[in-house]
């Protein structure tokens, strides 16, 4: 399985079969590498319905026919804008052809602004497991720390996780370092991180604070092999 981070938290998972993007936010993200015309997966999984994740979902996801696999509220609402959608709830799991798509918990807020600034309320945030030949990767989405990571790193051994450091609206490099130690993964990415002014990090700093995990400090386009 080839794991490969595109700035922000847009993460791409290719398996033998399936391509898969999380949290597609291109256009507007200076620190992607990616390009909306070329992007053409088999499926697009959300971890809640703010516009620097949901991204160009819709786009994307007309362009290829993509399955859109969201929690409920999101999930409908893309519906009505015309896209397939597999609506999930928070400790639900299910399998795809492409894997099996499990959500957690997550601390944060999800709404959407349309183009007239109108606020959708979009359910709530969550975390994705997405397990397919073998391996677990976590996607934190945008969420605080919390001590039920404990549970999600003993139920399930995770190949890679990735996790936000960028403060203000998240977890910081210290809350995110603590949250590793939690989750226990091999692996840990730090995600959601100097996209913009208020979540400017150094990286460097998360990875100094990780004891028991491989750190993995990514550029958009750079790659993980699992």
């Amino acid at each position: 399985m080839k794991i490969s981070y595109h700035g922000h938290s847009v993460v791409k998972i290719k398996t033998s079969t399936h391509t898969i993007l999380i949290d597609p936010f291109i256009t507007g993200n200076s620190l992607t590498d990616l390009k909306v015309s070329d992007e053409k997966p088999d499926a697009i999984l959300l971890t809640h319905g703010h516009n620097d994740h949901v991204g160009d979902t819709l786009e994307i996801a007309k362009q290829c026919n993509a399955l859109v696999v969201a929690t409920f509220e999101l999930a409908e609402y893309l519906e009505t804008l015309g896209v397939k959608t597999h609506a999930m709830g928070i400790g639900g799991s299910y399998t795809f052809d492409f894997g099996q798509v499990k959500y957690t918990q997550a601390f944060h807020s999800s709404s959407f602004t349309t183009t007239e600034n109108e606020t959708i309320y979009t359910g709530t945030p969550g975390g994705i497991l997405f397990t397919a030949e073998g391996e677990t990767v976590y996607h934190a989405g945008d969420t605080a720390l919390f001590g039920d990571m404990q549970l999600i790193g003993k139920r399930n051994n995770i190949d890679i996780a990735f996790l936000p450091i960028g403060d203000n609206f998240t977890m910081g490099p210290e809350d995110a370092a603590y949250a590793t130690e939690l989750l226990n993964p091999k692996i840990v990415v730090p995600i959601h991180y100097n996209t913009f002014p208020p979540i400017k990090q150094d990286p460097t700093k998360f990875e100094e604070l990780v004891k028991n995990s491989e750190v993995q400090l990514l550029n958009a386009g750079d790659f993980v092999q699992v």
